[in-house]
């Protein structure tokens, strides 16, 4: 655990390099993809420095930026949006309020943004952060133990909430924020560009073994992803990994189903917790032989089917390299387990967009 730890959790002096254009087929980390005019996408350094993917929409008058990322990543993106526009970056969206996406805020509101969630964000943030809401020391303490870029800066809410769907509208674009239901936490937001049908999940949709489920619920999880898939997305952009089509949502659905029925399984089968994990290896196997999920299957398969186990009825599994219901430190050390060990994400192809 303290080796995954602290391979996530790594102070950063990050050196951002040249903007590069790509064709999303051939994304990369810490390059700039355009979705459609005017709308970005970066995916993260996650293995190397801990960070989320961003996108970024370029209205008329100011930016909209999808995630506030670690206080480093956000020092990441911010050079390449300008290198792009001038216009000010006026909002930055936190998708949900893990450190990965939601420690940055500070350092977009020093350049003049305003971070923007979902109600429960703020409430989530008052769970987990305690000692900046008058209690003890929560997970911004622990993370800055670890990494000097949060230890460097402060912890800043989200200011501008909205309950349910909140819209920005300039005539030409439109991004419309959506809550649609528990997920990876009980606080994901959407983002959702109906014209260019592109859809930013934050976690609520990852692309690989980065699901974290302590936070959140898998048999709500399953029905969010279902008000997802009705909004008709024809590009998804994950929180982690790279950039899909509309598939990612069914793929990501569909190990959340697998999860269910096997942890329904084998708690008909396994009232007792420790004959329950004995199955976990049987298990994994299992599911790594479905092509089309096993991408998702990372280090921690243990703890998300712990968890399906106690939503089945059970109790945790009493053994356990890091626990679903753990501390943010070891939510943090899961984002970048076991990627050399699957197979390739999915990745959405189409021709280059054209720069605006």
């Amino acid at each position: 655990m303290q080796r995954h730890l602290a391979l996530y959790l790594v102070g950063v002096g990050a050196v951002v390099g040249g903007l590069t254009w790509l064709r999303p087929a051939a994304s990369q980390v810490n390059t700039v993809t355009e979705l459609a005019p005017g709308v970005y996408f970066h995916e993260g350094d996650l293995q190397g420095s801990g960070h989320c993917n961003n996108g970024w929409i370029v209205f008329e008058d100011y930016v909209l930026v999808v995630d506030g990322n670690f206080p480093s990543g956000a020092r990441v993106i911010i050079p390449k949006i300008r290198a792009m526009t001038r216009k000010p970056i006026r909002f930055a969206f936190d998708t949900h309020h893990h450190g990965d996406h939601a420690y940055g805020n500070q350092v977009w509101v020093d350049e003049g943004a305003i971070p923007v969630a979902h109600s429960g964000v703020l409430e989530e943030m008052k769970k987990y952060e305690t000692k900046y809401f008058g209690g003890g020391p929560g997970r911004w303490e622990e993370a800055a133990r670890t990494r000097a870029d949060v230890r460097g800066t402060r912890l800043k809410p989200p200011t501008l909430l909205f309950p349910d769907r909140l819209f920005f509208d300039d005539g030409k674009k439109r991004a419309e924020l959506h809550w649609l239901g528990v997920a990876h936490t009980h606080g994901d937001g959407w983002a959702w560009m109906p014209k260019e049908k592109v859809l930013f999940s934050g976690d609520a949709c990852v692309n690989g073994p980065y699901n974290y489920v302590g936070d959140g619920s898998i048999e709500q999880w399953i029905r969010t992803l279902d008000n997802a898939k009705k909004l008709g997305a024809r590009i998804v952009v994950p929180g982690h990994g790279p950039v899909g089509d509309a598939r990612l949502l069914d793929d990501q659905q569909q190990y959340f189903l697998t999860l269910r029925r096997q942890g329904r399984e084998l708690f008909a089968r396994h009232r007792n917790p420790v004959e329950a994990q004995q199955q976990v290896d049987r298990i994994r196997t299992e599911v790594r032989a479905n092509e089309r999920i096993r991408r998702y299957v990372g280090d921690f398969f243990s703890d998300q089917l712990s968890k399906a186990y106690q939503e089945a009825g059970g109790t945790a599994f009493p053994m356990k390299t890091a626990s679903s219901d753990c501390s943010h430190g070891t939510h943090a050390s899961m984002h970048g387990a076991g990627l050399a060990k699957l197979g390739p994400p999915l990745k959405w192809k189409r021709p280059p967009a054209r720069r605006p």
